[in-house]
This record gives C-alpha cells, sequence and structure tokens, in this order.
C-alpha cells in the first residue's frame, strides 16, 4: 500500500490547510477525517490503516491553527469558517460527496456541512458529538476552556494539563488521558493559535436547534462514549443526536471498556460498515 501524498489547500482566507490523502483511483467511497479542538488529523482513526486497506480513499486533514496548518487572522475559528474549510479541501481533493467522520469539533463541522451542503454527504461518522445547542451561553459555561486556553500560552503544554479538569474522570483513565493530552498538544505547530481556538470554537454554534438534526439525510452512526471514561463528551449529548437523526445508528463501548472513538481499528471498522450500507 503507496503512502499517502500531503495535500496543501489555501483558503479564500489565507488559511493553509495542511492534509493528506492516499490514491484518488481507490474505488471505495472518499472518506474525509476531522478531528477535535486541541487535536490533529492523527486524532481521528489513531494512525489505523483499515481504511485504506478497505479499499477507501482517506482525507486527513488539520483544521486551521491545529497541527501543521496555519492560523486564522482575526480568530476566525468559528463553524462557519470550519464547514468552508471542509468544503475547500473536498473542492481542492476533486471530491464531489464523501463520508464525513468527525469528532466532537469534527463532528459538529460535519453536521453543519450536512445541513448546507447535503448533496455533498455521503455519510456521517459523528464521533463524540459534545454541542448540545438547549445548554445555557454564560460566561460561567466557557470559564474552563478560556482557563485552558491561558494556561497553554502561559505555559504550553504542561500549562494547559495543569488547567485541565480530571475531577470527572476516575483514577483508571486519568492516566491515559493525561498521557494523550500531552502527545496531541506537543504535535502543534502554532499553539497560540490552539489556544486562540480554544477561546473562539466553544462559543460558536454549528446549529441552533436538535430540531434541525431531522433534515440530515445521509446515514449516519454516532459514536458515543461513557461517562466515565470521556465525561466531557456526555453520553447523553451523542444519544440526542443519533435521536434526532432519521435512522441514525448509535454505537457505544460495552461498560469498563476503553471508548470505541479511542480504538482506531475499532472506529474504523464502525466507519467502513457505515461506507458499506446500501
Amino acid at each position: 500500500m503507496p503512502d499517502p501524498r500531503d495535500l496543501s489547500i489555501v483558503t479564500d482566507d489565507g488559511v493553509e490547510l495542511s492534509g493528506e490523502e492516499t490514491d484518488p483511483a481507490r474505488p471505495g467511497p472518499p472518506i474525509v477525517l476531522l478531528h477535535g479542538l486541541t487535536a490533529t488529523r492523527r486524532y481521528v482513526v489513531m494512525g489505523s490503516r483499515l481504511l485504506e486497506r478497505s479499499g477507501h480513499r482517506v482525507i486527513p486533514y488539520d483544521a486551521r491553527g491545529h497541527g501543521r496548518s496555519s492560523p486564522a487572522r482575526d480568530r476566525a475559528y468559528g463553524y462557519e469558517r470550519l464547514a468552508a474549510d471542509l468544503r475547500a479541501v473536498l473542492d481542492a481533493a476533486g471530491v464531489e460527496r464523501a463520508i464525513l467522520a468527525g469528532a466532537s469539533m469534527g463532528a459538529h463541522t460535519a453536521v453543519r456541512f450536512a445541513l448546507h451542503h447535503p448533496e455533498r454527504v455521503a455519510g456521517l461518522g459523528l464521533i463524540t458529538p459534545s454541542f448540545h445547542p438547549e445548554e445555557p451561553l454564560s460566561a460561567t459555561a466557557f470559564s474552563g476552556w478560556d482557563a485552558l486556553a491561558r494556561g497553554l500560552r502561559e505555559g504550553g503544554v504542561e500549562g494547559f494539563v495543569a488547567a485541565y479538569d480530571f475531577s470527572g474522570l476516575s483514577d483508571a483513565w486519568r492516566g491515559t488521558v493525561e498521557r494523550v493530552l500531552r502527545q496531541r498538544l506537543a504535535a502543534h505547530e502554532h499553539p497560540q493559535a490552539v489556544a486562540d481556538a480554544l477561546e473562539v470554537v466553544p462559543r460558536s454554534r454549528p446549529f441552533e436547534d436538535m430540531a434541525e438534526l431531522a433534515g440530515i439525510q445521509a446515514s449516519t452512526i454516532v459514536v458515543a462514549s461513557r461517562d466515565e471514561a470521556d465525561p466531557s463528551h456526555p453520553l447523553e449529548v451523542g444519544e440526542s443526536y443519533a435521536s434526532a437523526i432519521p435512522g441514525a445508528r448509535l454505537i457505544v463501548e460495552g461498560s469498563g471498556q476503553s471508548p470505541i472513538a479511542w480504538q482506531g481499528g475499532q472506529l474504523s471498522k464502525a466507519l467502513l460498515e457505515l461506507a458499506n450500507r446500501p
């Protein structure tokens, strides 16, 4: 299997998005991977190559300000821009319709795109969504995000980890979460841009009402996690997405097991099942 080739896409507001793709001639429907806030393209299927080995063209990319992508001017990190970036990636890659697999921020971006451009979405893999439009928009609602941004600006990776709220995690999961946080925060070329995104993205709304999700036409899976391992992505929110989207299938790990969202091979198998739906 040949190595993926690099992609570089310049958006209409001058951001250079860094990504990669496998052989465009592959027969399976293209799958675009969208990562979460503070992550990079490596943290969707966690390095698994099962999708490529199964014949799919896979296109992961770093969101603006993350990984190897350049920072945005004027702190333009809201979902309107993130969805426009996704469209720019599809256009640059010559892809008319794709399966979109997004984690957290990436899931919200995929939903916004699917609502505005349904003709370009062949399927949706929504992994640990956390946004719910009924959550109150108050100053205190964003204090945790702002603390993380401040920690990253002032203390780098260690400052971010020190500001992270581990109180909802059991001791069984804390070590794993702390290790992954350090790994993925160290992968950014522009950490100050990530700090900006930490302040902007949580204040942005990918959609306004859960009832809007009834308009999604694409086949959808929602991969949620139990709160003991991943309290920042509540199981209840994943369940609400699966209930609101017509025909969506909810996938959750067994009690006491590692979240499927953390297992690249298992997550890839779920995405393959989605891709093979008639």
